[in-house]
């Protein structure tokens, strides 16, 4: 379980296909501070420390993975957003995100200056559901608020500070994100889908 709050940014070494796996060497300033085992976002994807050496730390994408989210464009110079797992007891500063990613989203816009900074996203329309006015959602790992949606687009402002301290600050028209939504709508929607009676 993550919150959505990036930790740090990690960058992409060495990239190796296995099959219709990839493996990604990952060096960041908690990459020394991982544990084999231990369940870390990358750009909101959950992905298991599967080997550590020299500050780095090695996790592996399953095709599932691959086809879900944006790992697979993923090359040795790229950043990504780092997240370790809550740890109970812990502040919740942003919302519950599994980095469980359900698909694929389009930047189709980006504006702003110093101030802040507004993005606006296309998402496939079979997900209209779970994006609601000021809802959540978690782009890239990043745990944010949506407005001014539509049946499949949907924008979010970038503050300064995370715009500087995560991947925003290099995503352009055209890039393709990893979206995750709200955990909470994916069960209403689904007791509505078994229950319609009660719905």
């Amino acid at each position: 379980m993550f919150t959505g709050i990036i930790e740090t940014i990690g960058y992409v070494e060495e990239v190796v296909h296995h099959v219709s796996n990839m493996d990604f060497w990952i060096k960041s300033d908690v990459s020394q501070e991982l544990q084999i085992d231990q369940s870390v976002a990358h750009n909101g994807v959950c992905l298991t420390v599967v080997e550590m050496k020299d500050g780095m730390h090695r996790v592996t994408a399953v095709a599932e993975t691959l086809v879900k989210s944006n790992l697979g464009k993923l090359k040795a110079g790229d950043r990504v957003n780092i997240e370790r797992a809550l740890k109970v007891g812990d502040r919740l500063d942003g919302h519950f995100v599994q980095g469980h990613v359900d698909t694929t989203g389009e930047c189709i816009s980006k504006e702003g200056d110093v101030g802040g900074w507004l993005f606006r996203f296309r998402f496939p329309d079979q997900f209209a559901q779970l994006v609601i006015e000021k809802g959540s959602i978690c782009i890239n790992g990043v745990s944010l608020t949506v407005f001014d949606v539509g049946m499949d687009e949907f924008t979010v402002t970038i503050i300064p500070y995370t715009y500087t301290n995560t991947t925003f600050n290099a995503l352009e028209e055209g890039d393709t994100v990893n979206l995750e939504f709200d955990v909470l709508g994916k069960y209403l929607l689904r007791y509505k889908e078994i229950n319609p009676l009660n719905s």
